[in-house]
């Protein structure tokens, strides 16, 4: 194995894959799949309009339950351990944060620019043969859901490479300061509600912050009390906050926009994976979790964009047929659950072999690929501005032909141009070492 060049500002990086990361990421996407598809539940009305109901998320018993359940935060903290890792890698080689983030944003905007265009063609042929325009909106909204985490998981890996500098100075102020920001946005968003949408930057990006001091906790060595004490601690403040009427219990309510709960909680699930990673450990170096884990981590993004438009559409289409549609939170639609899942996994299947490639595997630095700085930069701005229109105004099926255009022409300014490689000494007598091969280079997130 090629040995490993320390990045400036930051202790060298992680020679190997770290299981118990790779088998939290699996966790947090079986569970969104799984929540997913006890949520969605699409009524046809007599008069012949249609809503939707989020029958699980409408349980008073969930509150209590999703407090445990809401995995996002853990989400953002595995991404802010591999994200810090890969940069360090990067940097060690001469990459530069533009290339970085080109790299981000092409893998994740890829698979995703395929489902936009999908979903407009789909959807409009539907339109054009007659569907009723309601049940269109309804599968448009519904599907759409899973974009503003590809919004958010971007702005936060976009900031990464600087918040990385910030974290190699000083790791806990740059923590308590985006901290504060946090705070002062949830104490202005009662007079500006705009302001809310803000911490979807600022959350994110704490959280991820939690996973870069995570990454260098070998230094730290906290002990499993204080790990507990953490825990503790969190959720004792967590539940004080909701107690006082400042924030809703509800996690689900909370999650968009974001706000302090749901560092609270990033806090939390950070110390929590620490504190049970040697148990995590053994569980994720069996055999057949590697396999499994490893399969499922090829194509976790397109698993996660497409399980909820697959979803949607089956619900949709099952309105205009005869099919049995219990109501919402009844027994029948209970014992029902489990179909939808082993459908929704069904539907996924060729899915997954269609697109599931367009994930790719993250290359080697070279110079000769990068693009430049104005190129990223457009790109991120084609990328943000269907992302912010559809927050702010809800996703129509114009939105999501113009989103299919906008993100295809961020592909285009990112992708690479393909060039035959050589040895990197018969083209300018270079001799840094190349980045390490699969899979270790596979434990990159998208």
């Amino acid at each position: 194995m090629v040995p490993q060049q320390r990045a400036a500002g930051g202790p060298p990086p992680a020679p190997d894959r770290d299981p118990v990361i790779d088998l939290a990421r699996f966790f947090c996407l079986a569970l969104v799949v799984v929540g997913h598809s006890m949520m969605v539940s699409p009524v046809l009305h007599p008069d012949g309009t249609v809503t939707s109901e989020n029958t699980l998320g409408d349980q008073r018993w969930f509150e209590p339950v999703v407090w445990v359940l809401q995995i996002m935060p853990l989400f953002f903290v595995a991404g802010g351990i591999t994200g810090l890792q890969s940069w360090r890698r990067l940097h060690a080689r001469g990459g530069t944060a533009m290339y970085f983030v080109q790299g981000r944003l092409l893998r994740l905007i890829r698979p995703a620019a395929v489902l936009l265009a999908v979903m407009f063609t789909g959807l409009s042929a539907a339109l054009l043969a007659g569907v009723d325009p309601q049940v269109i909106q309804l599968l448009t909204s519904g599907a759409g859901m899973p974009l503003w985490f590809l919004a958010a998981y971007l702005a936060a890996q976009f900031n990464l490479p600087w918040l990385a500098a910030l974290h190699g100075r000083a790791p806990w102020l740059t923590l308590a300061g985006l901290t504060a920001l946090v705070v002062a946005v949830d104490c202005l968003r009662g007079v500006l509600p705009p302001l809310a949408y803000l911490n979807m930057v600022f959350v994110w990006c704490a959280v991820q912050q939690l996973g870069f001091i995570v990454a260098d906790s070998r230094q730290l060595k906290p002990g499993r009390s204080a790990l507990f004490g953490i825990m503790v601690a969190s959720n004792a403040l967590l539940g004080l906050l909701v107690l006082l009427g400042l924030y809703s219990g509800n996690m689900l309510v909370n999650l968009n926009p974001p706000n302090l709960t749901l560092l609270l909680l990033g806090v939390s699930q950070a110390a929590a994976l620490q504190l049970f990673r040697p148990a995590l450990f053994r569980i994720a170096s069996q055999p057949w979790v590697r396999r499994l884990v490893g399969l499922a981590g090829r194509w976790s993004m397109t698993v996660y964009l497409w399980h909820l438009p697959l979803l949607a559409a089956m619900s949709g289409m099952l309105l205009l047929t005869n099919f049995p549609q219990p109501a919402g939170g009844t027994a029948a639609w209970w014992w029902g659950r489990p179909l939808v899942l082993i459908c929704v996994i069904a539907l996924l299947l060729p899915v997954v072999a269609l697109f599931g490639r367009l994930e790719g595997r993250p290359t080697p630095y070279d110079p000769l690929t990068g693009r430049p700085a104005a190129a990223v930069l457009l790109a991120a701005v084609a990328v943000f501005v269907p992302a912010v229109d559809a927050v702010f105004n809800g996703l129509t099926l114009g939105l999501l032909g113009g989103g299919a255009a906008c993100f295809a022409l961020a592909v285009v300014l990112l992708a690479r141009i393909p060039v035959r490689h050589t040895p990197r000494t018969a083209r300018s007598g270079a001799s840094k070492p190349p980045l390490p091969h699969p899979p270790l280079s596979a434990n990159v997130e998208p």
